[in-house]
């Protein structure tokens, strides 16, 4: 049976103003979706709602026939986010960091550190994995912050600007990574500003003052679903 996808049906979000308005977009399992637009257009609201991490206006969110958000702004154990300011512990180290995330869903000690050792050489780092993540650069703790998130292989992966601290190098460290939980039929969304991840992705859909449009990345050998959407949902063509 094929992995399910992310559906968002007619979401509204306001909070002082309105944020998104009648957003309707299915993020399919097994590719990687980019959501680009200008700064302060929706796109971290949109990957906040579709993760569970705010409760929309009105609208729904649904993946396996369940709603993302239950009810206290904690995602559901199938997401995992990469946040824009990182959100790591800065006293804690980058191997602590990535393995506090398998600790956090019940892996033994061991385990965790041996796993969190191997996420950080997907990313590169691995000789940085002692040190205290307030002694990182910027792109380093971001490259921390990936690891944390892809080490936990769950279904939903939300990034948020996941590259943008990076060098063209790291960055497709990072693109190469981001393809790999989606080969193995993971939901894979990137909110982005970099034209070179919207080009490496299979779909790409464009939000602009809360509105938000579906556009088409052609990739060759790409699954049939990364066709232009009429309305975001159900309709392919």
């Amino acid at each position: 049976m094929s992995a399910p996808d992310l559906v968002l049906r007619d979401i509204t979000y306001e909070r002082d103003r309105l944020l998104l308005s009648g957003v309707s977009v299915m993020f399919p399992a097994g590719l990687v979706t980019a959501v680009s637009g200008p700064s302060g257009s929706g796109k971290t609201t949109l990957l906040s709602v579709a993760g569970g991490l705010i409760c929309p206006t009105s609208g729904t969110t649904d993946y396996a026939g369940a709603s993302m958000w239950q009810g206290d702004g904690d995602p559901p154990a199938e997401v995992v986010f990469v946040l824009q300011v990182y959100g790591l512990v800065p006293v804690l180290s980058a191997r602590e960091n990535v393995a506090l995330a398998l600790r956090a869903r019940g892996v033994r000690v061991s385990e965790a550190d041996d796993r969190a050792e191997s996420a950080l050489e997907r990313f590169d780092i691995a000789d940085l994995g002692e040190r205290q993540v307030e002694e990182l650069s910027g792109g380093q703790m971001q490259r921390v912050a990936c690891a944390r998130a892809f080490v936990v292989a769950a279904p939903v992966l939300l990034a948020d600007e996941p590259t943008s601290e990076l060098d063209e190098r790291n960055r497709d460290v990072v693109l190469r990574e981001l393809r790999v939980e989606a080969a193995r039929g993971a939901v894979v969304v990137v909110a982005t500003h970099d034209p070179a991840v919207v080009e490496a992705s299979d779909r790409h859909v464009v939000i602009d003052e809360g509105h938000l449009a579906p556009a088409h990345v052609p990739t060759a050998g790409a699954d049939p679903r990364d066709g232009r959407w009429s309305d975001g949902v159900g309709s392919r063509r």
